[in-house]
């Protein structure tokens, strides 16, 4: 298995336990309201894939149809309004790159929480494009084996022009363009994917000296994420040791 998918297994697992804390269901929220914004003001998931993409996120959470509605309705608000998208680009241990993704209504003090948790661990806050040269903005699609053929799984990543298709014991996971988001339903009509969402993929991965180095890497992550404002953090090192 390769560094990316295991942790994209990890991430999974984590996703799980993430279900058991309040925190999810209000960062799903934002994350409803400023797809919302992000698309022009539409509000119809079916005209609106990065919409679509968070509540199917949210449904599969448990997130009740009225906190989904809610935050839908939010963004014509003045409170939802305010929110904005945050990208962090920052190195972490060994080099590492981190895309740090969020949403805040007020930059500046997640700016600053950010950078607090960075130095906890060893890590700093990089210029913009510094790092984003080194991951490709895409889809990712994963479905479980017992889905789908490999055989199959190779077709379907043909009609999406995906790039890459990797696997771990259980899953499938297929890289395509990000503009192909849209033609996912359509490819997978027989076929319902276990998910469905927008990745940053490392070009390549940076080897980590140490186990201990590995954890720390992951330490650092899982508080980024802890924040409030930040919903996911993406980077390029292989933490299969």
């Amino acid at each position: 298995m390769s560094g990316h998918s295991k942790w994209a297994n990890i991430k999974r697992k984590k996703e799980a336990e993430d279900k058991k804390r309040g925190q999810i269901f209000s960062k799903l929220s934002r994350m409803i309201t400023v797809a919302v914004l992000a698309g022009g003001g539409i509000t119809d998931p079916e005209k609106n894939v990065k919409l679509r993409l968070a509540v199917e996120k949210a449904k599969e959470a448990n997130m009740p149809k009225e906190n989904i509605l809610r935050a839908i309705e939010r963004a014509k608000k003045p409170e939802g309004s305010a929110l904005k998208e945050v990208i962090y680009e920052a190195f972490g241990p060994e080099g590492v790159g981190l895309i740090i993704e969020g949403s805040s209504d007020n930059p500046n003090r997640t700016l600053s929480e950010v950078k607090n948790v960075l130095a906890r661990f060893g890590g700093k806050l990089a210029t913009p494009g510094s790092v984003s040269y080194l991951f490709k903005r895409c889809g990712l699609l994963i479905v479980k084996k017992e889905k789908v053929s490999e055989e199959k799984i190779f077709g379907l990543g043909e009609k999406l022009s995906a790039f890459d298709i990797d696997q771990d014991e259980e899953f499938f996971y297929l890289y395509f363009p990000f503009e192909n988001l849209g033609k996912v339903r359509e490819v997978f009509e027989s076929i319902q994917p276990d998910k469905v969402e927008i990745d940053y993929k490392p070009n390549s991965l940076i080897n980590v000296s140490s186990k201990e180095k590995a954890k720390t890497i992951l330490d650092l992550v899982e508080a980024l994420e802890s924040l409030d404002d930040i919903q996911k953090v993406y980077f390029n090192c292989d933490i299969s040791l």
